[in-house]
């Protein structure tokens, strides 16, 4: 199945976690609205000035070189009196404007001396001031529901007063490991055994999702272990997630252990690395939990879950808008000459140019290679890639949160 219409069939079946609750909006970050958040004020609430300066009649200015009283002085926060005309009022950022003032003339435009300013400008009216409302209007909805929640979020929700805020709670994820050849970093090395870095990987990437995860650890190379820890997954969980045994050697036990458990709606994807990504659901008393296969190879586990993992679960979690990865046209500076009929995804980062630059070996158990790289190339089926051409990138950045 091709990349997009996979990524069409995970989200299509997505279905959004029930329970809200209310958490503090200092504790809110990562989450996700569960209902639209409307403004009870105006921001700003009052005509107030962008600048230290002078608060001033712009019709008493006109000359462009006037001298005027300084009949006041209006820190923020405070509130000023009347301006009288041929006076000024010496202001400060975010100062409410006095009554009579429409303009404000930056104090590098103007030169003090004792009671008196020269305003060495002609402002216009409304010059520098920021005016009751331009930001939001009092009843308008500032943050829709569906929304995730980050710094600039919670701080336009604290910028109206909002101490609370409804989420969705948190989706409840289990994970686990197949593979007899698997250890534990600390343990010694068995001939023929490798260390669990998909563990690690992937359970760092749920924490940056802020799902709850349950760790069912390695599971055995055997049809019966597979199934039982699928059952007890399924039972307190919204998405099981495994790594490993999804393809189709005598010890792959995932794809018919979630068949005998439930059901598979898709397995093997047009997509290298990762071909083997099986999608699914396994039953339980009350309905079904969702099931994710990932590719045991570090790198096609560590793409995949990139690429339809983190997109599906942004769905569960409730967010409305754009999930799927979005990438950014960007000059490849090597060749690329052995393309492949599956949607490659090559890992590569950002020189000083501002080209790419390719790392050297492209293997799916390199795990170095996404270490080093800034981001992956979505180069399509069949297509070689020449010095100079424009290629589609996604940062990692805007794939691991």
């Amino acid at each position: 199945m091709p990349v997009r219409e996979a990524l069409d069939v995970l989200l299509a079946a997505a279905r959004v976690v029930d329970g809200v609750e209310e958490v503090d909006t200092l504790a809110a970050n990562g989450r996700v609205l569960a209902a639209d958040q409307v403004s009870g004020l105006n921001v700003p609430a009052a005509d107030n000035t962008q600048m230290d300066g002078y608060a001033v009649r712009a019709a008493d200015c006109a000359s462009g070189s006037a001298t005027l009283r300084v009949a006041q002085r209006i820190p923020a926060g405070t509130v000023g009196q009347p301006l009288e005309p041929g006076t000024a009022a010496r202001i400060f950022t975010g100062a409410l404007i006095p009554a009579g003032a429409d303009a404000v003339v930056m104090q590098e435009q103007c030169e003090a001396d004792g009671d008196q300013v020269t305003v060495k400008h002609a402002p216009q009216p409304g010059e520098w001031i920021r005016r009751v409302g331009e930001d939001i209007v009092a009843g308008s909805v500032i943050l829709p529901a569906g929304t995730r929640l980050r710094g600039q979020e919670l701080g336009l929700a604290a910028s109206v007063g909002l101490a609370r805020l409804p989420v969705r709670r948190r989706v409840r994820v289990a994970v686990f490991f197949t593979g007899d050849e698997l250890a534990m970093p600390g343990e010694p090395l068995a001939p023929g055994a490798i260390y669990n870095s998909n563990r690690f990987t992937l359970r760092g990437l749920l924490e940056n999702l802020g799902c709850d995860i349950s760790d069912y650890g390695i599971v055995p190379d055997s049809l019966q272990a597979t199934r039982d820890t699928l059952r007890a997954a399924a039972a307190q969980h919204d998405l099981i997630i495994t790594s490993g045994g999804v393809s189709v050697g005598e010890e792959d036990h995932i794809k018919p252990a979630v068949e005998a458990e439930g059901r598979l709606n898709m397995w093997q994807i047009a997509v290298k690395p990762g071909k083997p990504l099986a999608f699914g659901e396994v039953d339980r008393a009350d309905g079904s939990a969702f099931f994710l296969g990932l590719p045991g190879n570090p790198v096609s586990s560590f793409i995949t879950f990139l690429l339809f993992v983190r997109p599906f679960l942004l769905r569960l979690q409730g967010v409305a808008g754009a999930v799927a990865p979005r990438a950014i046209p960007l000059r490849a500076d090597f060749d690329w000459g052995k393309p492949d009929r599956r949607n490659e995804f090559l890992r590569a980062r950002i020189n000083d140019a501002g080209g790419l630059d390719l790392f050297p070996n492209q293997g799916s158990g390199v795990l170095t290679s996404t270490v080093w790289a800034d981001g992956l190339i979505d180069n399509p089926p069949g297509q070689a890639i020449a010095k100079g051409d424009i290629v589609r990138f996604i940062p990692f950045a805007a794939l691991q949160y």
